[in-house]
């Protein structure tokens, strides 16, 4: 891959006199899984649409590999996936992705073992030979997912892929993403599930109507704009003002209630383990601990005042 893999550089899509995308830049200079994370109708989709070559923006620049994505000779190291599947409902999946390997031009025998290992890994292993007319939306999905792959794409833009799937189809897509990762694929991830985000991405850029306004690795973004972490304790009895006393010295103020308490802090993994011999020091014990962290809602809510989803 070139030094810069993706450079958007003040990127602005009108319809109309309704600014979509406004004023947008960023750089992708490594493999790895990058996010788009925002509500419905923040631009998303707009985004990706002119990633993938098939949007013309209003104004700015795009270039893929150094090239317009519009451009045929960087088509074929890109795979696209939109929202809506483009399959034909009266051919089987096996027909759906062998007419696809005909359209690139691909030899069948070259690709049938890559395709067969993403069957497996997406749970489509005995649906293939099925109607797609007969598949549900999570099946259709997948298959969608399968053919983008198909030409071994060396950037893979992903447009909401885990949509109204359920939690078992959604584990098996991340699991596909993660796959690609290893393969030093790039991975842009439009999604408006902040765990998807969380979970999948080495990088996140948050967008709302239209604009970035925030972006880096998520643990950052979480330790930058996030609330603290929150240690939740229970204790079997109410310990005494002298343990308490001892504790808050240690690690802050600690909010008791009765045999519950809770600590504020940005470091929970440093402290949990130091506080909990310290508890047992004092000759007292716990019930349970629980450890609250910071999330990319959190985050989302305290840059715009609402929530995500």
């Amino acid at each position: 891959m070139s030094e810069k893999i993706l450079v958007v550089e003040n990127l602005v899509k009108k319809y109309g006199g309704k600014t979509v995308l406004d004023n947008i830049s960023f750089e992708i200079n490594k493999p790895g899984v990058y996010s788009l994370l925002g509500p419905n109708g923040a631009g998303k989709t707009t985004l990706l649409n002119i990633l993938a070559g098939i949007t013309k923006p209003t104004s700015g620049k795009v270039e893929i590999l150094g090239r317009d994505p519009r451009d045929t000779s960087v088509k074929r190291n890109i795979g696209f996936c939109p929202q809506d599947p483009s399959l034909h409902n009266m051919l089987t999946g096996w027909e759906n992705v062998k007419l696809y390997a005909t359209i690139y031009d691909l030899k069948w025998s070259k690709v049938i073992d890559r395709v067969k290992e993403y069957v497996k890994l997406l749970g489509l292993e005995k649906d293939m030979d099925k109607l797609i007319a007969k598949y549900s939306g999570g099946m259709l999905k997948k298959l969608s997912l399968i053919i983008t792959l198909i030409h071994d794409p060396e950037i893979l833009i992903l447009d909401e892929p885990t949509t109204g799937l359920d939690p078992g189809a959604r584990r098996e897509v991340w699991d596909l993403i993660n796959s690609l990762r290893e393969k030093d694929k790039v991975v842009i991830l439009a999604t408006h599930y902040m765990e998807e985000a969380d979970k999948l991405s080495d990088h996140v850029w948050i967008i709302d109507r239209g604009k970035i306004i925030a972006e880096g690795p998520p643990e950052e973004l979480k330790k930058k704009y996030g609330p603290p972490s929150v240690i939740e304790l229970v204790f079997p009895e109410e310990p005494s003002n002298d343990v308490v006393d001892r504790l808050s010295k240690a690690y802050g103020e600690i909010h008791l209630d009765g045999v519950k308490a809770k600590i504020y802090t940005s470091e929970p993994d440093k402290i949990v383990p130091e506080l909990v011999n310290s508890i047992y020091r004092s000759g007292f014990s716990l019930t349970s601990l629980r450890v609250v962290k910071p999330t990319l809602e959190d985050v989302f809510l305290k840059l715009t005042g609402r929530r995500l989803e």
